[in-house]
């Protein structure tokens, strides 16, 4: 009451003030203390009408406050001071609110739900006697129907054994709520499943049975409704399956069939919805449906089948394997081989024989026909201690099987490498890694192989047979080790090999080579100390790489050593310092060569004594002869167009100063042992100068004095010879061309005839045994002159003939010429 006493405290201070001008006029008012205070409860349904009541008479003066739910304070309402009803704004949010006449009671339509409280009536009666207040505690309780229920579920196709509730949810209505929960199965029968005043009804477990049409009643003091039905499917499954096969036949494995019979089979497994079925073989899905069936199986059809049931609901699945069994051999031949075992310590004896069945039995033999232990199926290992295995110790696997006809075995040995691992060390190009490569090839199981460094430190991983090793190039691995080391079962102690990494050591015989100018010189450089292996590379006196000029260059080398071989040095180009250089992966190092190219001493002097042009001024002769000492090696002969000879030339003297002829080498490489050189082809027309020098390999001499030929002199004893042959000759030619004309004419001129060749007898004149004696005879006859033909033939037969004959008789001379001078004409022509 302490709080309704502030607020009657309050509200009559507003009374107060209001009824101040009353006071005035002589009201009486009573004690505070005797406000007379009631309490009544109401209650309203909301869309409804509904009275509060505030006395049975109109008060003087009224007023209605209004406290809502939760909170103390009072708002007004309404309030009426003598002067009418006044409604506050409150009012037409609690509904449509009105006061009755001749009352201060109110009345409220359409009630709405907030108009739900605490209504507080104060009301003030004036009589003549007395002023009486009356306090009014009005509480409104606003009820709601109940609007139609409906049913929410957590899951409305629950999995069987899983929890579920179900809620009747209402969206209106005024506590408290009955609900009722009814259930019509799949025979139509209702049945009450649970009443209560909680909407919420939980299952904790539901099961297949509680599958149904589900409804809820809802009631309160105002009214009653009832949802509509709502199906609850309860899904399950699917349940293992069940497989039966036929014709039916256990073995000990399973199933069993004779090849090329048909066998079926057959899955079920309840499920809602019904559960869809898929055939698989050997994990390989072969058929979609409940009933599988295979007609006249083969060998290859043994294996396991899965009946795989799937609820497509749930996306659920279980399934069920059988084995099946057609018997027959393995394809393949049995395989086995020895593996290591227990870090290289032991050897695994594996032998497997996959296939057929039954499966093939596995036992190992191992010498002497000993067994080494009980048997398996398919598979088989044994492992044997490695060290008391001797090496090339040969391991028979030996099979067995029921259709097994004749028996099949494999073996294997155990082998231990040959030799020791091998290791190198190699860079890749341009030095930028190096790889330390190890092996041990060979053996049965293959040698297990690791790197170290010297220290001991395990480097990288290990492998088997090979391992490489791959280092990025430093400098600091120069002149560190490192181990491969190798690990067999066959051995005790593990192999290794070992080498260390060094950069180029390069030396050289000699740092300082000299060199004639004009010879090849050769400069070496060894490498005393690298690896892995590095590449000499020689650098020329303009650190230039000599592979740029393979003309000039010579390069012979090997894996320790390189020979750099300069042609034909030149004292101006090819002197300096020669660099030999060496680079891998460690390392590089490189030493300067100096080569020094002399020329060769002066070769001695030289003069020409003797420089003549032929008749024909074609050729020169030309002989010269040294002074002084001097090695010297051969001559050349240099030449120098002087001048045309044609007199009609009118060069001015300084023209030719200015444009002095050079000299042209025409004859090279003389021997040092000449002395005489003859020149051929020059112009007779042209006037030349020649000079020689001395060569002692590159080096020239001083050139000779400069000469031109001179012409050759006349010399008379030749032609003096020659005249008198070609004299005699034509005096021998013309002797005997006197002599046969003399004789051919022995009757023209006697007396010459008989001069050369003297009187012939008389007899001889006598007899005619020529033809020419007849015709001279008949032409004396005559007393006339031969014919021309006559004379031809005389002459003719005479040069035939020259001599006369000794029986023919001389001729006279004719009368009156014995006196008369004869006049010979004699022509020479000498041809030579």
């Amino acid at each position: 009451m302490g709080d309704g006493s502030a607020g009657v405290r309050a509200l009559w201070l507003t009374i107060f003030c209001c009824l101040l001008p009353s006071l005035a006029q002589g009201l009486m008012i009573l004690d505070p203390g005797e406000v007379q205070y009631r309490h009544i409860q109401t209650k309203g349904i909301v869309g409804r009408s509904v009275m509060l009541e505030c006395g049975q008479t109109l008060p003087n003066i009224f007023i209605w406050g209004f406290t809502k739910p939760g909170t103390e304070s009072i708002k007004a309402v309404v309030y009426n001071y003598g002067q009418g009803p006044k409604l506050q704004k409150l009012a037409s949010s609690l509904g449509d609110l009105s006061v009755i006449s001749d009352s201060a009671s109110l009345v409220f339509d359409n009630l709405k739900q907030s108009a739900e409280g605490l209504y507080t009536c104060q009301a003030l009666h004036e009589t003549s006697t007395e002023t009486k207040l009356t306090y009014f505690y009005i509480d409104l309780l606003v009820l709601v129907p109940i609007s139609k229920p409906f049913i929410q579920l957590s899951e409305s196709s629950p999995v069987e054994n899983a929890p579920l509730w179900m809620v009747c949810a209402v969206e209106n209505g005024t506590g408290p709520i009955n609900f009722v929960w009814e259930r019509q199965g799949r025979d139509g029968v209702s049945v009450r499943v649970s009443e209560s005043n909680s909407s919420l009804m939980n299952l904790t477990v539901v099961n297949r049975n509680q599958t149904g049409w589900y409804s809820c009643l809802a009631s309160n003091e105002v009214n009653q409704e009832r949802s509509d039905t709502v199906w609850l499917d309860i899904i399950y499954g699917p349940d293992e399956p069940a497989i039966n096969i036929t014709p039916y036949a256990v073995t000990e494995q399973g199933y069993s069939a004779v090849e090329r019979d048909t066998v079926s089979l057959l899955c079920q497994a309840p499920s809602n919805p019904p559960s869809q079925y898929i055939w698989f073989y050997n994990n390989s899905q072969v058929f979609s449906g409940q009933q599988f069936t295979i007609s006249k199986i083969l060998r290859g059809h043994t294996g396991y089948y899965t009946c795989l049931a799937q609820n497509s609901f749930l996306n659920t699945r279980t399934k069920t394997t059988v084995t099946l069994t057609v018997y027959y051999l393995p394809d393949e031949k049995p395989a086995c081989t020895i593996l290591p075992a227990d870090n290289y310590t032991h050897l695994c004896l594996w032998c497997s024989w996959l296939g057929g069945y039954p499966p093939a039995s596995l036992r190992w033999i191992g010498p002497g026909e000993r067994d080494l232990g009980a048997g398996s199926f398919s598979n088989l290992t044994q492992t044997r201690t490695g060290t008391e295995t001797p090496n090339n110790t040969t391991f028979t696997c030996l099979p067995s099987h029921p259709a097994l006809r004749s028996e099949a075995s494999c073996n294997t040995s155990a082998l231990l490498p040959q030799g020791a691992p091998r290791c190198f060390a190699v860079a890749t190009r341009n030095n930028e890694y190096l790889m330390l490569s190890c092996g041990w090839e060979g053996g049965l199981p293959r040698a297990l192989l690791w790197w170290s460094a010297g220290d001991g430190t395990v480097l990288g991983s290990s492998e088997e047979a090979a391992n490489i090793l791959v280092l990025k190039s430093s400098g600091v691995y120069s002149g560190k080790e490192f181990v491969c080391r190798g690990k067999h079962p066959l051995t005790v102690q593990s192999q290794e090999c070992r080498f260390k990494l060094e950069a180029p050591v390069l030396v050289t015989q000699r740092s300082v080579v000299s060199v004639f100018e004009g010879s090849d010189v050769q400069l070496t450089c060894v490498l005393k100390a690298t690896y892995p292996a590095s590449e000499i590379i020689w650098y020329n006196n303009q650190n230039q790489n000599v592979w740029d000029a393979p003309q000039k260059y010579l390069l012979q080398r090997e894996a320790a050593w390189s020979n750099l071989t300069v042609r034909e040095t030149d004292g101006n180009h090819d002197g300096g310092e020669y660099w030999c250089a060496a680079t891998n992966a460690v390392g590089g190092a490189q030493i300067p060569i100096t080569l020094n190219v002399k020329k060769y001493p002066s070769p001695p002097n030289v003069t020409i004594s003797k420089l003549l042009y032929s008749r024909q001024r074609t050729e020169v002769e030309l002989e010269w002869m040294t002074r002084g000492s001097g090695d010297l090696t051969g001559f050349i002969v240099e030449r120098q167009v002087a001048r045309k000879s044609s007199p009609s030339s009118g060069t001015d003297p300084a023209d030719k100063q200015d444009r002095a002829p050079s000299w042209e080498t025409v004859a090279g490489q003389i021997d040092p042992d000449v002395r005489g050189h003859k020149l051929s082809g020059l112009d007779p027309t042209t006037l030349y100068a020649f000079r020689i020098m001395a060569v002692n390999h590159r080096t020239m001499g001083h050139p000779s004095e400069v000469k031109t030929p001179a012409d050759p002199p006349f010399n008379a004893y030749p032609a003096v010879i020659g005249a008198a042959v070609a004299g005699m000759i034509v005096a021998a030619v013309g002797t005997m061309l006197v002599f046969q004309y003399i004789i051919r004419n022995r009757d023209n001129n006697p007396r010459l005839h008989d001069m050369f060749f003297g009187i012939q007898p008389a007899e001889s004149r006598e007899n005619i045994s020529n033809p020419e004696d007849e015709w001279g005879a008949m032409g004396s006859e005559d007393g006339g002159e031969p014919t021309p033909q006559n004379t031809e033939g005389a002459v003719a037969t005479d040069s035939a003939d020259p001599t006369p004959s000794a029986e023919a008789p001389p001729q006279p001379p004719p009368p009156g010429d014995e006196n008369e001078p004869v006049n010979v004409t004699i022509t020479v022509t000498a041809t030579g």
